[in-house]
């Protein structure tokens, strides 16, 4: 997943990473969210899921130790990261910032 995940945020488009499990309620929660924010912003933001179960190093690596926790990078650089529930209008307006 290491060099995948490099490749995937290394793009000139905001990236937001969902990190979350299966198990958690807050993280199923989030799901919807990030549903409308991704219809929102079709085509000028990728998001994608990283499951923290099936990729401890990376979690690691960025520091998360609740989830779930947004990470936006933009050309492969850290910009914005944040634990817990978030709502659609401040993802909007965060992605907004960035494209």
């Amino acid at each position: 997943m290491k060099g995948k995940f490099e490749t995937l945020i290394a793009q000139d488009a905001p990236v937001l990473v969902d990190f979350y499990a299966d198990w958690c309620g807050p993280c199923q929660a989030m799901a919807p969210v990030l549903k409308e924010v991704a219809k929102a912003h079709e085509g000028k933001v990728k998001i994608i899921k990283v499951d923290v179960d099936k990729n401890q190093p990376l979690a690691q690596k960025f520091g998360v130790r609740s989830i779930p926790t947004l990470i936006l990078f933009k050309n492969g650089k850290l910009v914005w990261q944040k634990a817990g529930m978030q709502t659609i209008k401040n993802l909007s307006d965060l992605l907004a910032k960035e494209i």
